[in-house]
């Protein structure tokens, strides 16, 4: 190949194509469990995430509340993946190679929010979020009260007792919780989420109509099974409500993952190096929603 500014410009639009493709062919799982927030700056205020106050009988003055005085924010990162691409190989039409890099930084690209969004459920145990307490924690404070969305009950589909030990009790749990007034929030958990040693636990949970001591099964379609080997623990699993306009996860993106190129024969890297660049780049970061929307279980008990 002849290297000058049309043949380098049809390669490297090749990549982009390449890319591109790639990315569309891998939407991930983030949006299973999160909203995407679009972010128009370096960090993003979610104080809101303090309750707003329920209805009451108008009488008299309205009883005007502020929210609550929480302060979380989630501040954008920059992500990046770059690559050299030898000018000699281009000489050499040797670019079959750099289309497998940029199929590869396509579907890296497309998994970035799962990256993202799925080790926040993974650190969930000991990283805060708007309230000042881990957000799978045993003593979130509401109304006065020390309200827990963490277990380390195992799922089970060995007896009805387990199942209702593990699974159920965290149904409860979910949807017994209130707002500061102490009205019901309507939670309505909807996903089961786990890791792939669970998978069948899940599904047989989630399908069979007997469970393995004949007892009849209390939770057949109660919820859809997400199964995610970005869950680090085999053990853990998760139980999210996704049916309301806030999801238990923030994706905030400031910037979708773009194809870059640096392909300048003028350029410094060109002239000493005899390299042109090509990459992805992205901004965002993941955060916390509503610890309500969330129950969690190491499942290490016995």
């Amino acid at each position: 190949m002849i290297v000058n500014r049309e043949s380098v410009k049809l390669v490297f639009v090749n990549l982009n194509t390449t890319f591109q493709n790639a990315l569309k062919a891998s939407p991930g799982q983030y949006a299973e469990i999160a909203m995407t927030v679009p972010s128009t700056t370096k960090t993003e205020d979610y104080g809101w995430l303090g309750e707003v106050p329920g209805m009451r009988e108008w009488v008299g003055d309205k009883d005007v509340k502020s929210l609550s005085a929480y302060n979380y924010t989630i501040t954008n990162k920059p992500y990046e993946a770059t690559i050299a691409v030898s000018r000699d190989d281009l000489e050499d039409d040797i670019t079959g190679k750099y289309a497998q890099s940029a199929s590869s930084f396509g579907a890296a690209a497309g998994a970035w929010p799962d990256k993202l969004v799925f080790n926040l459920v993974n650190n969930g145990f000991t990283t805060k979020c708007y309230d000042g307490q881990y957000f799978f924690d045993a003593d979130h404070l509401v109304n006065g009260q020390s309200v827990s969305n963490v277990s380390t009950a195992p799922l089970s589909v060995a007896t009805q007792a387990e199942a209702m030990a593990g699974y159920g009790a965290a149904r409860t749990a979910m949807m017994s919780i209130t707002n500061e007034e102490g009205d019901p929030l309507d939670i309505s958990p909807n996903v089961l989420l786990v890791h792939p040693a669970l998978q069948d636990v899940a599904n047989t949970l989630m399908t069979t109509e007997r469970l393995e001591d004949g007892k009849p099964n209390l939770y057949k379609g109660t919820a859809k099974v997400v199964v995610s080997a970005r869950i680090k623990n085999p053990k853990s699993w998760f139980l999210l409500d996704t049916t309301k306009p806030v999801k238990p996860f923030i994706f905030q993106q400031r910037k979708a993952p773009v194809f870059v190129s640096q392909t300048d024969l003028n350029n410094d890297d060109v002239f000493m190096r005899a390299e042109f660049k090509f990459g992805v780049e992205s901004r965002g970061n993941a955060g916390f929603a509503f610890w309500q929307l969330a129950f969690a279980s190491t499942g290490e008990g016995n």
